[in-house]
């Protein structure tokens, strides 16, 4: 066996392994074949799966897989994410001139010593049959196998799995949990889940914006008031912590409350005890408190903002919530979650999407996350009519970031400069993506980075 490698080696060694693996690719023309790294972004894409898809190397590689592959049975899981191996699993096609073709995929994947997915090599043969009659959606939502569906989310990126996890755990304790992420991913959710995993979950859940509300609005709407404590308190009003009793009191943007409300809210979570404004005896509240925001707490305590005592006292149990720009396996798993829903809403039933739509709702970064994408989806059923969703019915900021995106796909490197110049503006043009910048010079990743050491780009 030894001596049957040898020669191989040697030969693999003279010809390079990519040109090896691209002769390879290119010898089956009536097949596409293409290879994904572990985030799923194409980095080859052989001439069959251009002439099978309809969708050239420069506008595939780079780019998630299902901005060029779109099938219905992919958008409901990877299979080779999760089993290692697909081996003959029939499905259909949508290619860039939107016609249908029945196909069957082969693949294997690749892991690494942690068993974490590192990419895979993918193989799609044409079938004969019909070309079916339902669009992407038609058969609602099914959850992906290697997909989550929890306290009204559903994920199948790790670092959500992992937080849902933790979540379960941290309910059958009274643990103080603090929720950290963006805008929009969705902590308001969590601290749901929280509350329904948890003995609590009979018991009241009331949530209050820190950044909304006024100091002395805040000390009223926490802890209450009695007749008089302050000019038109006409009546007596419990707060919102003896509200919650027995339940789960959620604070959101508690980075916006003032120092003077967190010296308050420290004592209370000490000696579970609040002062209604204008009362002579304190009141007992058994109540669990969940904290978010979206900035960072230690930096507000290196600025002085925040009371570092309470900062320890909130974060028993930190959960970071990832932005959905760094889920991109979730995104079109949300789309396709959500416009089932809406179409079980009405009045219009989306079957399916035009590629130039799929590929600008894959390659947005979401600044607003899930909150986001739930809008652009609501703006498409409002604005449009008929049963596919085409690019001019998402809101005007997808579809300016749809051109620039392809006006930077299609931007030409000017043969005239320098290697390091070339090199450079490769980089530029493909916003420091290593694999795009290295298609457009025509270069494997390797080659790619062995020049820039070379040349100290």
């Amino acid at each position: 066996m030894d001596l049957d490698r040898g020669p191989l080696d040697r030969l693999l060694d003279q010809l390079g392994p990519r040109a090896a693996f691209e002769v390879l690719s290119d010898l089956l023309p009536e097949a596409a074949v293409f290879v994904v790294d572990g985030d799923r972004n194409v980095v080859h894409w052989s001439q069959g799966a251009t002439q099978m898809l309809g969708t050239s190397a420069d506008e595939a590689v780079g780019q998630l897989c299902l901005s060029s592959i779109r099938c219905r049975q992919c958008m409901l899981g990877c299979g080779i994410a999760k089993y290692g191996h697909v081996d003959g699993f029939a499905i259909d096609l949508y290619r860039a001139d939107e016609s249908w073709i029945p196909t069957r995929k082969y693949a294997r994947g690749f892991f690494d010593e942690k068993g974490e997915f590192i990419g895979g090599i993918e193989v799609l043969v044409a079938q004969g049959g019909a070309q079916p009659e339902e669009g992407d959606f038609d058969d609602g939502f099914q959850l992906p196998s290697d997909a989550e569906a929890f306290q009204g989310m559903i994920s199948r990126d790790p670092e959500m799995l992992r937080a849902f996890q933790t979540v379960r755990r941290v309910a059958e304790t009274d643990a103080t949990v603090l929720l950290q992420g963006e805008t929009g991913t969705g902590k308001e959710l969590i601290a749901r889940a929280v509350h329904a995993e948890s003995r609590r979950r009979n018991q009241p859940f009331i949530g209050v914006n820190c950044g909304a509300l006024t100091p002395t609005l805040m000390e009223s709407e926490l802890f209450g008031h009695r007749r008089g404590a302050f000019t038109g308190a006409v009546g007596e009003r419990r707060g919102l912590f003896e509200q919650a009793e027995g339940g789960t009191l959620f604070l959101d943007e508690i980075a916006e409350l003032p120092l003077e409300m967190q010296a308050k809210l420290l004592r209370v979570l000490e000696e579970h005890r609040v002062t209604p404004l204008g009362a002579e005896k304190e009141v007992e509240v058994d109540v669990r408190v969940i904290t978010a925001t979206h900035q960072m707490l230690p930096s507000e305590v290196d600025a002085g903002r925040f009371r570092e005592d309470l900062m320890y006292r909130l974060r028993v149990v930190p959960i970071f919530i990832p932005p959905l720009r760094d889920r991109r396996g979730d995104v079109e798993l949300l789309l396709h979650w959500v416009i089932a829903e809406f179409n079980e809403r009405g009045p219009r039933h989306i079957s399916s999407t035009a590629p130039d739509a799929m590929r600008a709702l894959l390659d947005y970064r979401w600044p607003g996350n899930v909150r986001e994408l739930r809008n652009v989806l609501q703006y498409g059923f409002a604005v449009g009519r008929g049963p596919e969703l085409a690019l001019d019915e998402l809101p005007p900021e997808l579809r300016v970031a749809s051109s620039t995106l392809e006006s930077d796909r299609r931007a030409p490197i000017l043969e005239s400069t320098g290697e390091r110049e070339r090199i450079r503006e490769a980089l530029q043009l493909a916003q420091g993506r290593v694999n795009e910048a290295a298609a457009r010079l025509g270069m494997s990743r390797s080659t790619f980075w062995r020049k820039r050491r070379k040349l100290g780009v």
